[in-house]
Order: C-alpha cells, then sequence, then structure tokens
C-alpha cells in the first residue's frame, strides 16, 4: 500500500510571521521528526497569495497580507524545508485555503495502488481541515489520519473543534 503525507502550509508567516503563533512554533519539532520518519511519498502545500490580497474576497475578511509569493513569510520554515528536501516532495501551491489540485495529484501517484492519506500543518481549522475534508470527499474509502500534535490552529480551542469536525467526518485523529 502506498502511503502519502500532507505537510500543510508550514511555511514562515504562519510559523513565526504575519500569523504566527506560539502554538505553530510548538509544533515544528514534531512535523520535522514526522516528515523525517515519514515513508511514502510527501506532499506540501503551500498558502499562495499576490500583491493583490488586499482585494481578494479572503483579504478583505482577514486584512493581514501574508504568503505573499516570492517573500520571505511565503517560504517553508527552514527547519520543515530542510527536512523536506531530505526526504524529497511535490510542492502544491494553492489559492485558497483547499487545494482542489492535490487530490487529482494523489491519485496520479497512487495510479492503480491502494493507499493512505495522513496530513499535518497549519492551520488546523482552516487549511488543514479544508484539505482533509476535500481529500475525504475525494476519497471516500482510503484511510485517512490527521496528526493533532503536528497541527495547530488559530487558537487552541479552534484547533480542537477542527479535530472534533474531521473526527466526525470518519477522518482518523492520531
Amino acid at each position: 500500500m502506498k502511503k502519502f503525507l500532507v505537510v500543510v502550509d508550514m511555511q514562515k508567516d504562519f510559523i513565526d510571521g504575519a500569523l504566527g503563533s506560539r502554538e505553530a512554533c510548538a509544533i515544528v519539532p514534531a512535523a520535522v521528526k514526522k516528515i523525517e520518519g515519514f515513508e511514502g511519498e510527501i506532499f506540501a502545500t503551500f498558502d499562495t497569495h499576490f500583491d493583490d490580497y488586499m482585494d481578494t474576497a479572503e483579504g478583505k475578511k482577514l486584512p493581514v497580507p501574508h504568503c505573499i509569493k516570492g517573500t520571505e513569510g511565503w517560504q517553508l520554515n527552514k527547519d520543515i524545508s530542510a527536512a523536506l528536501k531530505s526526504k524529497g516532495f511535490t510542492p502544491v501551491e494553492k489559492y485558497t485555503f483547499g487545494s482542489v489540485k492535490l487530490p487529482e495529484l494523489i491519485r496520479k501517484a497512487a495510479g492503480s495502488e491502494e493507499f493512505s492519506i495522513e496530513l499535518i500543518g497549519l492551520c488546523t481549522d482552516i487549511c488543514v481541515v479544508s484539505n482533509a475534508l476535500l481529500l475525504k470527499a475525494s476519497f471516500p474509502e482510503v484511510p485517512m489520519a490527521v496528526d493533532e500534535k503536528c497541527c495547530a490552529g488559530v487558537t487552541p480551542e479552534k484547533h480542537n473543534a477542527a479535530i472534533e469536525t474531521m473526527k466526525s467526518c470518519q477522518i482518523d485523529i492520531l
């Protein structure tokens, strides 16, 4: 069985930049360990915005420019980047919370083999849950899990709420 790990938005702006938090910084070592020990194919999403961010629907509701392509904040955290480069990964730019391209890439990578998916990353209550639900809808019979120790939400309460939502949608929580 093929195994896929999806590392969601472990970028500087979500860890110690414009939208960073103490909780996001705290999960980096566990996420690095998870990546380094993972035996399978890895996909890493990049939240990607442009100079017109403030004019977008998201920018109007979250008026904090972040993950502007080409900026330092758009880059992966250095420890995450080193772990991913050591294992090899497929980068996936996404322009909103969930990537509709990700299921297509995983389907292609799996070919005709059975597979499982595990997700880690940021933010649990926005991009992790969005990608998990898109993947679950695309692959309802595929074993899917989220490692909550490798995720952080906007707040601890929102993290916990997203974990409960994913449990309700039959995504295993590690």
